[in-house]
This record gives structure tokens, sequence and C-alpha cells, in this order.
């Protein structure tokens, strides 16, 4: 929230021994440590950056007065584990795993951002049942990941990776046998999302025909058309790309059933989740001929960095492309994620606001009146029957200007502006309202 002048910067009430500490848990035990709250600068606020995020977000966070340590790759788990101790935020690509042994042991930690699509490498309940807000970048790299697929229509129709390797081998090889072009072709998409739907569009631009499915119904783009089930999509496909989050449901959804059912001759992409597809089964499919080949950008097990670690079944197959996770890796599209996570990162910590987050009930309030007296309550709890009325209890002496709850799941979020509070009753509130019993973290921002 705005601070009571510009220069304080002033957004939190933390602990008077732990000066950078904005929030209050409750014990393991049931009881609530006793904090003295007090206005401090955002330069208290600790962030934690690992795995090369992009100078976008650094410089949005730093420009807050954050202190901002940046690293370039994924620490080791016992490297983790030390440096996430008293840091209030940690910025992640995909490499990085927050496992609840790791979210243990980040004793000041209120929010995660993922700074790509998926948030899958987070324990996301567990950081849910801490008062951790997980944000991530859905959108920024749409873009690039569609660009990338249709790269590799074009790659697979015309064996360009095969002639490519031949070529660096001193080998000539010019043939035309089972190259095409890709107009008039049948694309399948599965999962008709942002990547999806993009996708759709480039693709018709190039005179393929489009189909897609996906597990609700949807407004079609162009002349692209949904069909009513996996099995219609992969029969009527020349490619097959798959744009799907990693859900109980997708995991192995492309076995060995699936790939029989695909046309001879046709072509697989994956551009989406390692585990979607059963590697050993695509890998059947590709040396017996049944595929005309594959490009694959994700795996179910991938290397923690750069180097000669990779290994797959898939190493020698026919006509098959396979690249390092680069999907969204552009310079427009980390610059882009840059600017996205590091602006859901700071609306939380300055202002509470929960929109986009991932794991979270999703809350927000315009913005509070820039008042001394004036402050913001963000309270996350147990979702259970009368917590509300012990709230309203709280605050009945006091003027709430608006206040607003929202629930997911477990967890539940209030965020409420209190105007004409003395200091005295600002502890007050604090204290009572952090020590009900249904209390996960409790703010005061002001």
């Amino acid at each position: 929230m705005p601070a009571t002048t510009p220069q304080q910067q002033q957004t939190a009430a933390p602990a008077a021994s732990t000066p950078a500490n904005v929030s209050d848990n409750n014990t393991a035990s049931g009881s609530t440590r006793v904090k003295i709250l007090k206005p401090f600068n955002t330069a208290n606020i600790k962030i934690l950056l690992l795995e090369n995020i992009n100078e976008t977000a650094v410089s949005a966070l730093r420009a807050q007065g954050y202190q901002v340590e940046t690293h370039a790759k994924a620490l080791a788990e016992d490297v983790l584990i030390e440096k996430i101790r008293d840091v209030h935020c940690v910025g992640i690509r995909s490499k990085t795993k927050l496992t609840k042994k790791i979210l243990d042991a980040a004793e000041k930690l209120g929010v995660i951002g993922c700074f790509c699509i998926g948030t899958n490498q987070v324990d996301l309940e567990y950081a849910s049942q801490k008062g951790i807000a997980v944000f991530n970048s859905p959108f920024s790299n749409s873009r690039s990941v569609a660009e990338l697929v249709i790269a590799e229509i074009v790659l697979l129709s015309r064996q360009l990776g095969d002639r490519n390797i031949e070529m660096h081998q001193g080998i000539w090889s010019k043939v035309s046998a089972n190259c095409y072009e890709i107009r008039g072709k049948a694309l399948g998409i599965v999962g008709y999302g942002h990547i999806g739907s993009q996708l759709s569009v480039l693709a018709e631009s190039m005179g393929m025909r489009v189909y897609f499915h996906d597990v609700v119904p949807l407004m079609p783009l162009g002349t692209s058309k949904q069909v009513a089930s996996l099995d219609e999509l992969l029969e009527v496909s020349d490619f097959v790309t798959l744009h799907v989050p990693e859900t109980e449901e997708t995991k192995n959804m492309i076995g060995e059933y699936e790939l029989n059912k695909m046309k001879q001759g046709s072509f697989l992409i994956n551009a989406s989740r390692g585990t979607i597809v059963q590697i050993p089964a695509l890998a059947k499919a590709l040396r017996s001929g049944h595929l005309g080949g594959a490009a694959v950008d994700v795996f179910p097990k991938e290397p923690a960095a750069n180097g000669k670690f990779f290994e797959s079944e898939l190493i020698g197959c026919p006509n098959t492309l396979l690249t390092p996770h680069i999907g969204g890796s552009t310079e427009e599209a980390q610059s882009m994620i840059g600017v996205e996570v590091s602006q859901a990162l700071i609306k939380f910590i300055n202002y509470g606001t929960s929109i986009g987050a991932v794991n979270y009930p999703e809350v927000d309030l315009r913005a509070i009146r820039d008042e001394e007296n004036s402050i913001r309550l963000c309270y996350t709890h147990l979702n259970v029957p009368g917590v509300l009325r012990q709230i309203t209890d709280i605050l009945a002496d006091h003027n709430v200007d608006k206040q607003f709850s929202d629930s997911k799941g477990k967890i539940a979020y209030l965020m409420a502006d209190i105007s004409d509070v003395t200091p005295e009753q600002i502890q007050d509130i604090y204290r009572r309202v952090s020590e009900t019993p249904t209390n996960v973290i409790t703010r005061v921002l002001y």
C-alpha cells in the first residue's frame, strides 16, 4: 500500500526482534508469538531469485528497495534450505523444487514467484497451508511456444533434423521421399488454451486445417473445429501437438494405445509437460516407422543444470527433434515473464493483493487512503465456520472502510481497510486477530 511518505515506503508490520518478518504464524503448540508492530522500510524485505531470473524482474524488485539476492542456477537442496530460512520471497523457474522439507525451513517466506507457466515444482497445497501465496506467468511465453511448434512442424515434415545431422557428418543426402508441405495438412491441438489458440491462428495462416480437443467447450478461432474426443483428434490429424497442464488426468495421456490411434506416418509434438507422453511407447512407435517423426521439448526427468547429463530412449530415433525445455526461452518471453511475476509479487508484499495466485484465494481492494492512521489488515485463516463473526467482533469498535473475503479449499483470506486507529489500537487489532485459533498468517500493512 502507499507509504505515509514516499521516502519511507512503509508497507507492513514486522516483529521488533526480526524487523523484516511481516507476519505471524501460530506455533505448533497453538500459542502465538507476541510481536511489537512498527512501520518499516521495504529494505527489510529479503528476496532470493534463482535460475537466472530476467533482469526486468531484478530491476523492478530492487526499485522497491527490497534486498535482492540472485543466482544464475538452481541451488542444491542443502544450500537452498540455508538460503531460504530468512527470506520473505523466493523466485524460481522450472528446475528448483520447493518441497515440504524446503518450505518447512522457510521461516519467513510469504510468497513464491514462479517465473514460468508451470507450478508443479512447488508443493502448492502445503504452501497454502503455511499461508504462502504462489504466483506464475501463465500467458507471457505463449507466443514463443507457439512459434517453436510451427517451426517444428516444418522441420519434421521436411526431415530437416536428420538432414542437418547428416550434413555435419559430411553426408550429402538429397531426397524428397516422405517430405511434405504443411499446406493442407491437418493439425490436431490437444488443449486449446492460450498457447493452443495462438498456434491455431498461426497454423491456419500457413494453410493448415486445424482441429482441437479440450475438456470444456470453447469458441474456435478462424475455421478451426473442436472434436468430441481425443481418439477422434488422433485419427484425423497429420500432426498432433500437446498443450495441457500436468494433472492426474493428463499424466501418461499419450501411450501405446493413443499412438496406435494416430495415422501411419503422422507426427507428435510435446511442448507441454514431460509426464504427458510415455517415452518408451513413443520410442517404439518412432523406431517401428508407425510415426513419421516427433518433436519433444519436455521430459519426465530433466537435468538440473546444463551439461552432458541428458539420457532418453528417444536419442537416435529417426526424424526426432529433441530440445532442452526451451519452448518459452526467448528474450521477449523472459522479459515479459519478469515484468508479470515481479508486479504480482510487489502487489502482494506491499498491498496484500492476491489476484493471480494459483494456490490462494484471490482478493483485492481499491487503494487505501494515504493517511497515517489507516491500516490494511490481511488475514489468512482456516476455512471453517464462525471466523468472520470473530473478526467482526474484533473490528466492531473501529471504522472499517472496506473489506473483502474469499476462500479456496482449506484456506480463506480476508482484507480489511481500517481508518482512525491509534498505534495502540493497531497493536490490539493485530494481537487479537493473530491469536484467533484459525489464524494462519496475519499481516498489518501501513
